[in-house]
């Protein structure tokens, strides 16, 4: 195959996938609107559960992070991509009912989610939380059978210690990608507030900031994800036959 049928995978490079615009309900009466992507032509071998960031500050289901993830990994990882806008939240593909409940209605909103996974037989549900999100995870995450969690830049503002010490006993893995130049949570810091969680492996990202812009962060980020939930499909690679690539 020569150089010329091929794409490089980048910003706005939608791989093949199946796409299905889904609704969940939560116990609360809610109506949550978001995508599953599954692999085009294979059973997933694992699903990402992913959780946005915070909404008030313009997190939604399309934050570029877990929109490339869904644009990306279901072809180059064989994984099931489960994307939604928690309660008050819009985005293109429309609006969640309810409003913005700091964390704490939005429990309903995980159960949701992971009663969905549950129902279509997805396989081996991790959570992927970014910023608010990983709040949403920490909090609620163990009342679910969960594979793992992922945790991208996690602020640790609305998790308590108690939530947070839940963890230690907690016999699924977690994975924390901590930016160099992160605004809530450095290094150093969160060295301090993980110890003591013996199944949490914290990745310190040089260069890295807490919205993980550009390319080279994406790459990076979505590599991480994939070494924890599928390592047989590293290395990714970075491009994809021409003819079968649309744009966002």
């Amino acid at each position: 195959m020569t150089d010329e049928t091929m794409t490089e995978i980048r910003a706005g490079v939608v791989l093949p996938a199946r796409r299905e615009e889904i609704e969940l309900r939560t116990d609360d009466g809610l109506r949550l609107v978001g995508e599953l992507a599954v692999p085009e032509t294979r059973a997933p071998v694992a699903t990402l559960v992913t959780l946005h960031p915070l909404p008030t500050a313009g997190g939604f289901m399309d934050s570029h992070i877990l929109r490339k993830a869904a644009a990306r990994l279901p072809a180059l990882a064989d994984l099931a991509v489960v994307r939604f806008n928690t309660r008050g939240t819009a985005s293109p593909r429309g609006t969640s009912d309810g409003r913005f409940g700091e964390g704490v209605s939005e429990r309903a909103d995980v159960a949701a989610a992971m009663r969905f996974v549950a129902e279509r037989g997805l396989p081996a549900p991790w959570l992927v939380g970014w910023s608010f999100g990983t709040e949403l995870a920490l909090k609620y995450g163990l009342e679910h059978g969960i594979a793992g969690a992922i945790l991208l830049s996690p602020p640790l503002h609305r998790t308590s210690e108690d939530e947070l010490l839940r963890w230690r006993s907690a016999s699924v893995p977690v994975v924390a990608l901590i930016p160099e130049h992160d605004d809530y949570l450095k290094p150093a810091e969160a060295a301090e507030r993980f110890a003591g969680l013996p199944n949490l492996t914290r990745i310190d990202v040089e260069g890295g900031r807490h919205l993980w812009v550009g390319e080279s962060q994406t790459r990076r980020v979505l590599t991480e994800i994939v070494r924890a939930v599928n390592p047989s499909a590293l290395p990714m690679p970075a491009e994809w036959p021409a003819a079968s690539v649309s744009d966002s």
